[in-house]
């Protein structure tokens, strides 16, 4: 039995982590009346620096 060529997994890491960081902050935006910038930061994962 040969393998299929087009049997693929049909998974995208990268946009997985996109589509969850969007997410994340349409949450955060929901949850608020307003997002200061350290929040957004927060709700995207972005670590500052000092």
């Amino acid at each position: 039995m040969s393998e299929d060529a087009f049997d693929v997994p049909l998974e995208d890491p990268e946009l997985l982590d996109e589509v969850e960081i969007t997410t994340n902050l349409i949450i955060a935006a929901n949850s608020a009346d307003g997002l200061t910038q350290a929040e957004i930061d927060e709700a995207l994962g972005v670590r500052r620096t000092a």
